[in-house]
Parts: C-alpha cells; structure tokens; sequence
C-alpha cells in the first residue's frame, strides 16, 4: 500500500525517480545491500542495470550484517561481480555453511577480506588463500584443529604480502602470523577457553612443530584483546616474547586490553623499556599492573597521540596531567580517550584518597582544554563527585567538548551537587513520587509530558545543559558506579548486586528527559539509575531521538518491581529505526503486552532479556517472532524452568529457522548452573555486541579495523 501511495504521489507532482542524475541515484543506491542490488534491483530496467554495476558500488562487499544473505545468494554474488570486488567483509556470517568460502576464490583481484566469525578450516583457507595473490589484509578465525602445516606454498606467498592481519584464537595458536612476513598491523584476539567441553584444563602451550618466530620487523601497530582465563594470558605471552627480543622501529600503537590481573614479567618489562628507548607512540593501552605503581608512563616517548586508554588503572590525575599531557600542553591530535575504572584520574594524588571524594576540577578543565578535539570519552566505573564549586562542576567542564560523538559517565557524575543537598539520598527509594505530584504506590502512571513540571529545574540542570551542548552525540552511556551485570563472561550468573552510589540516588526520570535533546543519538545505555520511578522520561527519548538504534537498559527504579514498564511499552511504540534491545531488570515480565509494544520496532534484529525471577509468555514470544521479521536474535535468561525454555526455543526454531538463515536463539534459566556452556555456543558478533554488558565507549582506538 505503502508504495502505490508512493507511486501516485509521484505521478501528480510530476516527479520520476529516473529522471535524477546518475551522481544522485548512486547514491541512493549505495544504502542499498549489495546482494539486493545485483541480484534483484540490476533486473528492473537497463538504468538500473547499468548503475548497480557500477564500480563505486561493487569495489566494497558488505555483508557482515546483511543477516538474510544465504550460500546461494553469494555463489550468485561471486559469479556476477567477483572480479569486480577489491574489499570484501563477511564478519560475522556464522550461519553460513564453511563450503561459501570456496567461492571468494572468484574475487581474483581482492585486496582485503573479514572472515572473521566465519567456518573455515586450514584446507579451505590454503586453497582460497592460493588464488588471492593481491590480498594485503585478512581477517580470520583459528579454531581447534587448525593445521599450518596444511597451507599450501601458493598459500603462504600469499600472506608473505599480507600487511594486515586480524585473528581470533579459540585455541593456543599462533595461526597464521608466522607466514606474514610484511606485517605492519597485528590484530590479535584471545578466546581459548581454560576448560574443554569435557571439563579437561587446557594449556597455553602451543602445538607442537609450530613456528616461534613471528616476523615483527615492519610492524607498525600491536593489538591483542584478551577474554577472561590464564591460559590466554600465556598465549599473548608468546606473541609478545619476539617483541621483547627487537622492538619494531616504525611501532606507533601498542595496545594491550587485558581484564583483572595480568603480572607483568621480565620479559615484558624488557619489551617496556625497549619501547621507551626505541620508538615514539600515537596510541598506548596497557593492562593495569604494568602501569600501577611504575614510572613508565614518564618515559614513554608520544608522537601525535590519538588514542589513550587507562582502563582500571590506579593512575593519578596529576600523573595523567603531568607525565601523559605534559602538564596541559596542546594534545589536539587525541580523539579518543578511555579512563573506565580509573578511579583517581580526576585526582591530584590517590595515596590517601577515597574513591568517593570530590575530584579536583582543575584537573579535567586542564584535560579538556589540552585535548578539545575529544570525539570519545569513557569516565564510567568510578566515582566522580563534582564539589559545591559554581561552575567547576564535570558536566559543565564537559560541555566545552563540542566535537563528543561518545560519552560514557558514571550515574553519580551528572547529579546536581545542591539538588543532593536539598533532599536526603534515601527518600526516593521510599516512596516514588513525581515532580509536582503524588502517585499512589503500585500505581503505573507517568506525566506525558514531564517537561512542563520541570521547566524551572531544565535551566539549572548541570545535565541538562549538558545535553543541550552535545547536540551531535551519537551514543551515550550512563552506568552506575557500583553496577554489575547478572551475566559474567565464564562465571555463574551474579545473585546478588551492589546498591548504588548515595551522590546518584537523585538520579532518574528527569535526567532520562534531558537525554531527548540529543536529536542524532544512535546508542543509549542507562544502568542503575535509582530514582527512576515511572520511566518518564524514556518517553521523552522514543519521542525526540528517531535515529536510536541501539538501546540498553538496565536495573532501573525499584530492584523488586519493575516500575518503568508502561512508560517503555510507550517509549517503543515510537522506536521505528531500533535494531538491538536489552533489558537487564529483575522481575521483568515478558508477557502479551511487552511483545505487543515491541512490535512496534519494525526495524529490531536483535533481543536480549535478562531477568533474575523473571517470566514469559511463550504464546506471546512466538506471536512476536512471527509479527516481527527482521528479528534474528532471540537471547532470554529468565526465571522460567528449563522445560519451559527448551520447548519455547525449540519452537522459535523450528518455525522460523528457514526463513531466517541467520537465525540465533537461546533461552535459558539465568541462575542455572551449565549457563557458561551454553553462552559459549552463541556467536562472537552477538556475544560481543549485546548479550555481554560492558561500556563500549572508547573501547579501542576509531578506526581499528575497517
């Protein structure tokens, strides 16, 4: 219906889409997924058969999350346009049998490939990989099993010219690395288990006859990403020891993400010291105990920085201040700035500071006076408490940070300090109230409008000016200082959570409202903001941010009732372009009127719930499955028994499985005790992007990887 309006609305302003000039329709064309493009738009008239063809169009493949492409939509592809191809990335595409890949070899003259999260096993990659000889960056998966001996010498020419490589370890490898000879980018990504599937310890060793000498002599930038276990701390220990030996000369970025403890050892202080002699850095992450209480950071050597990260360091403001910007010299060249869980950052000293005293808000006012170009800044997972000072307060500082595309901040960071001094920290908790008015307990109403009661609060509101200054943030993150979610990577689901902070216990429905001025905002996080007592404001954000794409809740209000729910059924109603959602609220009830509401959200891929005593509806569930078609995650850890969520995933995919290719669903009891075996089944991409809770907010440096 929808489009014969649209057709006679053309006809009578007289206006045909093929009258538009070829630079315009092209670009039309490249919102377009290009299977759609080549395999059906190319076949409605020879304009169009000729445009879809066109090199700007065909030079980069993207279906990484094109989830409806199956193996014979890219056979298809491949014969059409493969010689056509320079840039090909299938990340992700883990629904496709290992056999696709045979097809790529068609591309004859493709310079990068993403295979990562793909099946592909060492004999398929040695005879894809000896037709490929134009590659120059590849990215790849290496799964128990994984043989180097079975590469074939065309394969190993191949990524002899391999510049660029990315790759995934499930199990302790060196994979290809030792084959790549011109490296100048090294992506390394840690998964190995320290368990196999039988229960068995496994070994950081690597197999036997593998090479040990990585060929680092050109390289230019070093990642490594490690997942939580030891034996992935031994693994990246290897990788490393090369690099302690002779210290690349050319080496502008070495970044090292390592959750908890990871020691530093002799070699690797070797490797430190090699790097503060020898080469001049643009962006530095390193974990935590290699910079804890040493003085390397004072002779480190930066270049034009681009990217910093001290996540969970001990680092001290006047340290930052001192020894990473030079004492508030000019630092424009940094974009991209991550102190999560850097608890004295904003500090001029952490030995006898608690983590709850006010932070020094000349520190930050030299921090964003140096770095003014600031796109992405990551402050959660700390306490920063602002003073009574007038107009030293973090949001107010903040606000001179006009290019912020990301932010990420703790809940207590953005309450107003004389707002907290006017009413006691525990009344909200006590007895919900909104502004203006009282509502009785149990009650689920919400103002429709919360702007008209809080006028008079918008123009003091240190956040709400806040939000008025970034008006082209695109993701946003408010999480409690104190918050952890109830799904750890390899551990038991966590029982019991920590209460939030007492400085954010004013934190709710009217800083939500102030989060709607941010018209371009695609991402949106809120966790453990306890004043939340009708969701009102969530209404406000569906209603003015139509670009939200990604939204992520959790343990709002009350933690023994789920007292937002009417406000977010309206709130969704409005969320026409959303993609993924998650909720994380204990008691969440996922009945017939949630899933109704949710099918608003015409455009939602993807679904996470998790809930601590939660319930379902599974009639509902699967009335939503069949309404809402672009949906192909279905990821819900609830209070139901294992029966229950056995058959109702069984169901969801028997009847949609076929029409949906890509299709992943995992319903589970949260608190059951195999929950880590089955989290490991679910797919990297959907692992990585959703179901895990973690800031992602300056989370690597811009750019990493294309």
């Amino acid at each position: 219906q929808e489009t014969v309006s649209g057709e006679s609305e053309e006809e009578s302003n007289g206006v045909n889409l093929m009258e538009f000039s070829d630079e315009i329709l092209l670009h039309i064309l490249s919102y377009v997924p290009c299977t759609d493009l080549v395999l059906n738009v190319r076949r409605t008239c020879r304009k169009l058969a000729t445009l879809c063809l066109d090199k700007s169009l065909t030079h980069t493949v993207l279906l990484q999350k094109d989830y409806k492409v199956n193996k014979d939509k890219v056979k298809q592809l491949m014969r059409d346009i493969g010689k056509e191809i320079y840039q090909l990335n299938m990340a992700g595409c883990y629904w496709l049998p290992s056999s696709t890949v045979d097809h790529v070899t068609r591309c004859k003259n493709l310079v990068k490939l993403n295979l990562s999260g793909c099946h592909v096993t060492s004999l398929r990659l040695s005879k894809m990989l000896s037709t490929l000889q134009h590659l120059r960056s590849l990215a790849i998966d290496v799964n128990p099993g994984f043989d180097a001996s079975q590469l074939s010498s065309e394969c190993k020419a191949t990524l002899s010219r391999v510049s660029e490589l990315k790759q995934t370890l499930y199990t302790p490898s060196y994979g290809v690395v030792p084959c790549c000879t011109s490296l100048e980018k090294l992506l390394l990504y840690f998964e190995i288990l320290d368990r196999s599937r039988e229960g068995f310890m496994l070994s950081g060793q690597l197999m036997v006859g593998e090479s040990n000498v990585p060929h680092y002599q050109n390289l230019r930038v070093f990642y490594a990403r490690l997942a939580p276990g030891y034996v992935n701390q031994e693994v990246v220990r290897l990788y490393l020891a090369v690099l302690s030996d002779r210290t690349p000369e050319n080496l502008h970025a070495f970044l090292i993400s390592a959750p908890g403890s990871f020691a530093e050892t002799g070699a690797t202080k070797n490797l430190l010291d090699s790097m503060a002699r020898n080469v001049c850095l643009d962006a530095l992450q390193l974990p935590k105990a290699w910079i804890n209480g040493s003085g390397l950071l004072q002779h480190l050597k930066f270049n034009n920085p681009f990217y910093f990260s001290f996540s969970r360091c001990t680092l001290s403001g006047g340290h930052l201040i001192q020894r990473v910007i030079n004492g508030g010299k000019d630092l424009k060249s940094l974009t991209s700035l991550n102190l999560s869980g850097c608890v004295h950052c904003l500090a001029p000293e952490s030995l006898f500071r608690k983590a709850e005293d006010d932070i020094d808000s000349s520190i930050l006012e030299s921090l964003v006076a140096s770095c003014c170009n600031l796109r992405h800044l990551n402050l959660s997972a700390a306490h920063h408490h602002s003073s009574e000072s007038i107009g030293n307060h973090l949001c107010q500082l903040l606000s001179r940070l006009k290019h912020l595309l990301s932010l990420a901040l703790p809940v207590c960071s953005i309450t107003d300090v004389a707002a907290n001094m006017e009413k006691p920290p525990t009344a909200s908790n006590l007895v919900p109230q909104t502004f203006g008015r009282k509502v009785r307990i149990g009650i689920q109403t919400y103002p429709r409008n919360l702007g008209d009661q809080a006028n008079q609060k918008t123009e003091s509101s240190v956040f709400w000016a806040l939000m008025g200054s970034l008006r082209f943030l695109e993701t946003l993150e408010i999480i409690g200082s104190s918050f952890s979610s109830a799904m750890p990577r390899n551990e038991p689901a966590i029982r019991n959570s920590l209460p939030p902070c007492v400085r954010a216990q004013s934190v709710g429905d009217f800083e939500v409202a102030a989060i709607s001025q941010l018209t371009y905002l695609q991402s949106l996080t809120l966790a453990q903001l306890p004043n939340i007592l009708t969701g009102s404001g969530l209404v406000n954000v569906g209603l003015q941010c139509q670009h939200l794409r990604t939204l992520s809740l959790a343990n709002l209000g009350m933690m023994g009732k789920v007292v937002y729910m009417s406000a977010l059924m309206d709130m969704l109603k409005h969320c026409k372009c959303l993609r993924d959602l998650r909720l994380e609220q204990p008691y969440f009830c996922a009945g017939a009127q949630f899933f109704q509401a949710l099918s608003h959200c015409s455009s939602l891929q993807r679904l996470c719930i998790v809930s601590r005593s939660g319930t379902l509806q599974s009639d509902a569930v699967m009335s939503f499955m069949a309404n809402c078609l672009e949906v192909i995650m279905c990821h819900m850890f609830m209070g139901e028994s294992l029966t229950v969520c056995k058959n109702l995933q069984q169901s969801i995919v028997r009847s949609f499985q076929a029409d949906r290719p890509a299709l992943n669903v995992v319903i589970f009891p949260l608190l059951h005790e195999d929950l880590t075996e089955v989290i490991r089944d679910v797919p990297m991409r959907h692992l990585d992007e959703i179901t895990l809770f973690k800031s992602r907010v300056a989370e690597e440096p811009p750019n990493l990887w294309w």
